[in-house]
């Protein structure tokens, strides 16, 4: 795919200051593509509203080192990095969509820059082309409007990727040390927003190294300075929660890697062909404007020669290929699979296509630019038209604005949802957490099936003077009222229904 461009990693160049000059455009625009609209559509349940809801809590509690749901409900399913992420930028803009959407806006544009640095090191010609080709893929730009993690993780492994680059063009020596800690800063914070996952372009640093350099050459790689900076980046705040917190190391690794790798717990395409699901649409349609080129590259890439040269030569565009290629493996074997988990694989996609589209892209000729410019402007509509026109049933904003009309005059201290299930998860991915940005209340959801929920209605009640409860229409109003009698509630009114949900209001 990387077409007939076939240089080995070798010691850098000086390049024309014109390219570093346009560095600077392109930080600009992908500034402008990552940051419009950002704060317009009010934020979706349940992965939003969840990302969102813990960050806030952190924020209520003064407690940054245990992402949590409200104050009895803690969350290990992701480390805590896109969470204070979030926090921090709540705290300097506000309590809006804004805030909460900027620190991925910011990562994706940064990432695009990423990669023009990384281009500098590998030596492309146009260091811009890279950052540019990131910048307008739909993919990038789609999941930077979304409150998750991957397209921070994607930032991390870009400053890695760029870090080992570095390392391996720069001078031998003791130079090559700042370089290869950046590469392990880079997968701390990787590792510190999404665990595991974010170590994945090392299986494609190890066999490369080996095929160039010999197996020695890995103790550079995993040189005792850089595993340090890991250990204190990416690992320290583990090893600190998994003290204080007796049978967290086993959920890790039994819930966070065996299950989510090997098991169809997660109930995310785990089926056989599963993979095609997820990522089929991915690449077939996130790939826009870039996807007949994709196509191109591929059919150019599948030749045992091309390959034999790649592989003898320990070429850049072998280097390419597996950081695309084994990441994509083992996402691919996994039972739990989401489009999102392939975010970071536009990286190696953008400088694969990069080298292909070197001589073809020349943005001195009119219609070259007129493209870029239309593409640009309708890739800033569709996300103006997105956000302002696209409704959900699971907008947190509107959810909230339809429960203050019909609670107005009604006040309460704390609200709480209560589901008909019994499995934690279920309470995890049904409570609209995302209503907490626009209804500055503690929130709380109650699992109604299990043994202690009655305990638990009770335990918040003499937490707060006035709960607001939102029973699930599954539970028996009765069962309810019954067990609301067991905190001996001063007063317990019905204010009708919302969403198909009972609401009651209970004062101690």
């Amino acid at each position: 795919m990387p077409g007939t461009h076939s240089s080995t990693l070798s010691p850098n160049r000086l390049l024309p200051n014109r390219n570093r000059s346009s560095l600077i455009w392109l930080l600009c625009l992908a500034l402008l593509l990552g940051f419009a609209f950002q704060g317009t559509r009010g934020v979706w349940n349940t992965d939003e509203g969840r990302y969102t809801e813990n960050a806030l809590q952190m924020i209520d509690s003064g407690n940054y080192l245990v992402p949590a749901y409200g104050n009895d409900r803690l969350n290990f399913t992701k480390p805590p990095m896109h969470y204070w992420a979030i926090a921090a930028s709540v705290n300097v803009f506000g309590h809006n969509e804004w805030a909460v959407r900027a620190p991925n806006a910011l990562a994706f544009a940064l990432t695009a820059l990423l990669l023009c640095l990384t281009a500098e090191q590998l030596m492309l010609e146009k260091i811009w082309l890279p950052g540019l080709i990131y910048a307008l893929t739909l993919a990038p730009i789609i999941a930077a409007n979304v409150v998750s993690t991957d397209t921070l993780l994607t930032l991390f492994e870009a400053l890695a990727m760029f870090g080992f680059v570095s390392a391996e063009m720069g001078p031998r020596g003791p130079a090559r040390r700042g370089p290869i800690y950046l590469m392990w800063l880079g997968f701390g914070l990787a590792f510190l927003t999404k665990g595991p996952p974010g170590l994945l372009p090392l299986l494609a640093i190890v066999p490369f190294i080996v095929k160039r350099d010999g197996w020695r050459a890995l103790g550079r790689i995993f040189a005792p300075g850089g595993l340090v900076v890991f250990t204190v980046t990416g690992f320290l705040w583990y090893l600190i929660v998994v003290l204080r917190y007796p049978g967290l190391l086993h959920y890790f690794l039994y819930f966070e890697v065996y299950q989510r790798i090997l098991t169809s717990a997660q109930h995310r395409n785990p089926q056989w062909y599963g993979w095609l699901v997820a990522y089929g649409p991915v690449f077939a349609f996130a790939t826009l404007p870039w996807t007949l080129e994709l196509l191109r590259g591929l059919a150019h890439a599948f030749s045992i020669a091309r390959w034999r040269l790649w592989w003898r030569e320990a070429s850049t565009p072998l280097f390419l290929l597996l950081w695309f290629a084994v990441p994509l493996v083992v996402f691919c074997v996994s039972r739990s699979r989401l489009p999102v988990y392939a975010l970071p694989l536009f990286m190696p996609l953008s400088l694969m296509l990069a080298l292909q589209l070197n001589t073809r892209v020349d943005l001195t000729r009119t219609r070259q630019r007129i493209l870029l410019g239309v593409w640009v402007v309708a890739l800033i509509a569709l996300k103006g038209a997105g956000s302002l026109y696209m409704k959900s049933r699971a907008d947190s904003r509107v959810q909230a604005q339809q429960l203050g009309a019909i609670t107005a005059g009604n006040n309460y201290a704390a609200l709480t949802f209560v589901d008909l299930t019994d499995d934690d998860v279920g309470i995890e991915e049904h409570t609209p957490w995302g209503m907490r940005l626009y209804i500055s209340k503690p929130f709380f959801g109650i699992a109604w099936s299990k043994p202690d929920s009655g305990a638990r209605v009770c335990a918040v009640l003499r937490e707060h003077a006035s709960v607001l409860y939102v029973i699930d229409p599954g539970i028996a109003p009765d069962a309810f009222r019954a067990a609301v009698q067991q905190c001996h509630p001063r007063t317990v009114t019905n204010l009708g229904g919302w969403r198909d949900q009972q609401l009651e209001l209970v004062r101690r």
